[in-house]
């Protein structure tokens, strides 16, 4: 057995058809190109067809000039045509209508902040408003401070000023009463009494008899006095006046025993403020005068 018997003992079965099969594809070729040279050969030899056509105006028009040469078209390369796929419609979206909710969100929305903002701005003005009305009560009561202060120093102006007055005019009483005692001493050479008079002053220096009535007239009334007193207390209160019979001042020089008592005839003799004047027309100038509950 030789090499070439050995590998064709080996090679495989030959398939059946096979030189049929190559004899038909080789036909088939040849037909293909027979037809693609027919095509060619016919657009070649294809006149192109030109029409010519005028067209008339109202207003005179100056004609364009003619198509140029139709050119020779040169044949098309084998094209191989390619399978069309179907591609589907793309399908347009139908159109939408608008959520009624979200629109009456957004209104909503707007209307909130719409009275937010005027809640803001109402409360900005109550604000200024409370700061104005703020600084005008400090104002009023910075001003009506300074009105108190003021006529609280204008009140003890005068007060002091009375003061002054009254101390001046007190010690202008005093000077006249020591003036018109030194008088009265340099004139007890000659007295005003009567005839029978053994004194050696110029008139009788005591009170008539009925003056202390006069006096107790005048200074009890203005005697506040309600307590049921035990006994009958009795006050000595010695007073210095003036020549005119203002109370100059006085003075317990006795207590009753009883406080209530003494305080009610001081404050009296105070209310009474001035004596009045004896038959002769004068007012001692010291008296102790002596009251009791019960007289």
């Amino acid at each position: 057995m030789t090499a070439s018997q050995a590998r064709m003992e080996f090679a495989p079965p030959p398939v059946p058809g096979l030189v049929r099969a190559l004899a038909m594809a080789i036909v088939a070729h040849a037909l293909l190109l027979a037809v693609l040279a027919l095509g060619v050969q016919w657009k070649r030899d294809a006149v192109p067809v030109t029409v010519e056509a005028e067209l008339w105006s109202a207003l005179p028009v100056q004609a364009a000039p003619p198509p140029p040469e139709p050119k020779a078209i040169a044949p098309e390369p084998d094209v191989v045509p390619v399978a069309k796929v179907a591609v589907p419609p793309i399908p347009t979206p139908a159109p939408t209508t608008p959520d009624p909710s979200i629109a009456i969100a957004k209104e909503k929305a707007k209307l909130l902040r719409e009275k937010q903002i005027e809640q803001d701005r109402q409360k900005e003005a109550l604000k200024i408003r409370r700061a104005k009305e703020e600084k005008e009560t400090r104002e009023k009561e910075q001003r009506e401070k300074l009105a108190r202060d003021k006529k609280l120093l204008q009140d003890q102006q005068k007060a002091q000023s009375a003061k002054s007055d009254a101390e001046a005019k007190k010690v202008a009483e005093l000077r006249k009463l020591q003036i018109e005692r030194m008088n009265r001493m340099a004139d007890q050479a000659t007295g005003s009494g009567d005839a029978n008079s053994s004194g050696t002053a110029k008139q009788s220096s005591g009170p008539s008899a009925s003056y202390g009535g006069r006096i107790r007239a005048r200074i009890k009334p203005n005697i506040t006095y309600t307590e049921t007193p035990v006994g009958n207390p009795t006050a000595e209160v010695e007073v210095r006046t003036s020549p005119d019979g203002t109370i100059i001042s006085r003075k317990l020089v006795k207590t009753s025993g009883v406080k209530s008592w003494d305080d009610a005839v001081l404050n009296a003799i105070d209310k009474t403020e001035v004596l009045p004047r004896d038959v002769d027309g004068r007012v001692p100038p010291t008296l102790t005068l002596v009251f009791s509950p019960k007289d």
